[in-house]
């Protein structure tokens, strides 16, 4: 058992900081090579810190582990969610100016609601697997074209602003991306090795590790980067990271994992952590698009709504695992 929690740590301490060395790098380089400060927002920096997610899905369902990889995926976004949006915005209310996430934020909605007819079933098979892939494509083509016309969206701005906070040359911009990815994959198959014997040892789902401690760690990198941007004002690409990494975890990391092995999945996650991740996802919605006048933004009360649930669902969650190891 210490072995195995020692992994755990290990794994996610390297994954921790092996994504942000991966993120800024891919950032970098893709700013030398001429990429706007809109598109890098939108698709490197909020689609890369779900690198990890993705990696560790992958591993996971190649060793036939495939709860563990959507477990990660739906946990992930209940913490983006629950825990760094919630937090962040208790610490300072986040004003959403950026049209770009305001159109992002219904695409999430409606690839939220797939996944749940896709649940339906029992899980999620290769073929659907490949849908979500093929939508998760579709929608990054849609947003190349819309972003090269709106380069002047506040998103630009923000991510500019981060760039700057972080000066690479190309060579180093490509050594750090190359060193990030090797670490990724190494600490995430450290993770999910750990992880998968914690799970057997207290006679719990590899779903529920993977909804819990997995979730939480690969969410970190997240967390990081969006305190950083707190720091400088940049309020858009807090809102961004999270909702463009919401969206390719529920489309890119579950589309994945399935194409690799198909998942299957118990009534209980439709029920219990779908529901919650959407009706956290419909909050979010509705709390940064605004309506009747109010300005899109997500104050205090907000955030600490947001965080209440997400402790909630953990107390719950950690209910579970005591309930079977003493059973």
């Amino acid at each position: 058992m210490m072995l195995p929690a020692l992994a755990v740590v290990a794994g996610l301490i390297l994954l921790v900081w092996s994504a942000e060395r991966f993120v800024d790098g891919a950032a970098a380089t893709s700013a030398r090579l001429g990429l706007s400060p809109l598109l890098i927002g939108m698709l490197v920096i909020g689609f890369g810190t779900s690198a990890p997610e993705l990696v560790v899905s992958a591993i996971a369902a190649g060793q036939g582990n495939p709860g563990l990889a959507l477990g990660n995926a739906y946990g992930s976004n209940i913490a983006n969610i629950g825990l760094i949006l919630g937090l962040v915005a208790l610490i300072s209310p986040l004003a959403v100016h950026s049209g770009v996430i305001r159109r992002e934020l219904p695409v999430l909605g409606a690839a939220t609601l797939l996944s749940a007819l896709l649940l339906l079933g029992g899980g999620i098979a290769r073929l659907e697997g490949v849908l979500l892939l093929v939508l998760l494509g579709g929608f990054m083509a849609v947003s190349v074209v819309k972003g090269l016309r709106d380069g002047s969206d506040p998103l630009s701005a923000d991510t500019e602003t981060d760039l700057a906070a972080h000066p690479m040359s190309l060579r180093a911009s490509l050594v750090w991306t190359g060193i990030g990815l090797v670490l990724l994959v190494a600490s995430s198959r450290l993770l999910v090795w750990g992880a998968v014997a914690i799970a057997q040892s207290f006679g719990v789902s590899d779903l529920i590790i993977g909804l819990t401690v997995v979730a939480v760690g690969t969410s970190l990198p997240e967390l990081a980067s969006s305190l950083s941007a707190l720091r400088r004002g940049e309020h858009d690409l807090v809102l961004g990271n999270v909702v463009g990494s919401n969206l390719f975890n529920t489309l890119g990391v579950v589309g994945l994992a399935a194409v690799i092995a198909p998942i299957d999945a118990g009534r209980e996650v439709l029920l219990r952590d779908w529901s919650l991740m959407t009706a956290m996802t419909v909050l979010m919605v509705v709390f940064a698009t605004g309506w009747r006048g109010r300005a899109g933004r997500i104050n205090r009360l907000e955030g600490g709504a947001l965080l209440t649930m997400y402790v909630a669902y953990i107390g719950f969650m950690i209910s579970l695992v005591v309930g079977s190891a003493t059973a």
